[in-house]
């Protein structure tokens, strides 16, 4: 009976041990997770993957759990990657606290913090210069909202803190799904809901299925609105004033503003075209990407925004738009570039349909010249491919093309090179005619063309 007594004794001294060790560390994790404020840096696990990265807490909210996820941009990665996580995910051992730093963008919690200071400060004086609409938010799905504008058009550096994260979970436009990469500031009502919908062929934003249904029983456009100015097959190109269809080209810019992370126009379409890439099949012309281009631009920039569809990428349509482009500047008689600084993306698009044009030239023209050695400068080569100066020079360095030689600088094309460019150039199966471009540039210094 001693020994059963004994064993009884310690057993309990045992269970007494694991709860207080149990109550201690609850409350050494509740005092973590107090330390877990924006700003703090700390590996933290990708959902669905095993790998750790370095990443920086942006904000924090709850759950309908009631349990506490934090929104992670990983450092030295673009932004479209940054995702919501949980506590499990976090290694909190290896973490850092944030330094003060009065460069340092402010956090969502502490932006929204000063606004509603300034509103405070601004009511007592007996003013407001805030709508009732932009300062009210309703809980959706149980979640605590991140609190953004509803209307208007987003500064970026007063609410830098607020666009860095998404608010947006998915859109279904046609037949395809697509989470988004970055914000966009739709109706603040939206940006709960686990899906946006959006007719593909006006682009109005609905919150159901059924909404989509009654509208489409309304909506008559089968093809963007505009002029189509080039058609060949399946592939058509509409010209979209922004001030003449100004509805279509806000949708335009803010379905655009789910993937592009720079983009600032949202409803000052005014001064813009858009150009509509689409493709055709029984059920109308669905667009898979666009461009958009000032009407008077100091710089010459022929694009200033450039899309292609997530769903439609990784088949040609970029280089397409691209394409495109560089034939209106032809058109136009100008030399063209694209508006910077390009994103990632946009960037190895551009470099690639660079590297391509200004090789397919070189080759072309070697191959027809009578002299010996052929005599190309680089001032005809732009004028031959309609590309800045500065965009020819940047390609043939990539290319490793420009040499210095006694004295002077020459264009040395290998063997290797070009074979690998005439295989490259052979899967390129659909390309811009210009035979079927049916357009004539406009001179938008006159403002009755407007």
């Amino acid at each position: 009976s001693f020994g059963v007594s004994f064993k009884l004794s310690y057993y309990n001294e045992y269970k007494s041990y694991l709860s207080t060790m149990k109550q201690e560390s609850g409350a050494m994790l509740e005092k973590t997770k107090l330390l877990l404020v924006e700003g703090c840096r700390l590996p933290v696990q990708k959902n669905n993957t095993d790998e750790y990265i370095h990443g920086e807490i942006v904000a924090k909210r709850q759950d309908p759990k009631g349990e506490t996820e934090y929104y992670i941009h990983y450092i030295d990665y673009n932004k479209r990657l940054d995702e919501w996580v949980t506590f499990n995910q976090l290694d909190v051992e290896k973490m850092k606290l944030p330094q003060s730093n009065k460069n340092r963008p402010l956090s969502p919690t502490a932006l929204l913090n000063k606004v509603n200071r300034k509103r405070k400060h601004e009511e007592t004086n007996g003013y407001s210069t805030h709508s009732e609409s932009e300062s009210e938010s309703t809980p959706t799905n149980n979640h605590t909202p991140v609190i953004i504008p509803s209307t208007g058009s987003l500064n970026q550096n007063s609410y830098d803190g607020l666009t860095r994260i998404k608010n947006i979970q998915m859109i279904e436009i046609g037949k395809a799904r697509m989470t988004p990469w970055y914000f966009s500031p739709y109706p603040q009502e939206l940006c709960g809901l686990p899906i946006i919908y959006i007719c593909e062929f006006c682009l109005k934003y609905l919150k159901s299925v059924k909404c989509l249904e009654r509208h489409k029983l309304k909506c008559k456009l089968y093809h963007p609105p505009g002029n189509e100015i080039y058609r060949k097959n399946n592939i058509s190109v509409f010209e979209i004033d922004g001030r003449k269809n100004k509805t279509y080209a806000q949708n335009l810019c803010l379905l655009a503003k789910l993937f592009l992370d720079h983009k600032t126009l949202y409803y000052d379409t005014d001064p813009f075209l858009f150009y509509v890439m689409t493709e055709y099949d029984e059920n109308g012309l669905h667009m898979v990407g666009y461009f958009s281009k000032e009407k008077e631009s100091s710089e010459d920039y022929n694009v200033a925004c450039i899309l292609t569809l997530p769903s439609h990428q990784k088949k040609g349509y970029g280089r397409l738009l691209i394409e495109f482009s560089y034939l209106l500047s032809r058109v136009e008689g100008k030399l063209g570039s694209p508006e910077k600084p390009l994103s990632d993306l946009g960037l190895l698009s551009y470099r690639s349909y660079w590297s391509n044009t200004v090789l397919e030239m070189l080759v072309s023209y070697v191959e027809n010249s009578n002299e010996s050695p052929p005599n190309l400068t680089i001032l005809e080569l732009c004028d031959r491919l309609c590309m800045k100066k500065d965009d020819v020079i940047s390609t043939l360095q990539h290319l490793n093309l420009i040499h210095y030689y006694k004295g002077q600088y020459i264009l040395c094309l290998n063997e290797q090179l070009i074979e690998q460019h005439r295989k490259s150039m052979s899967r390129r199966k659909v390309r811009i005619d210009p035979k079927c471009l049916q357009w004539t540039p406009k001179d938008w210094s006159k403002r009755g063309k407007w």
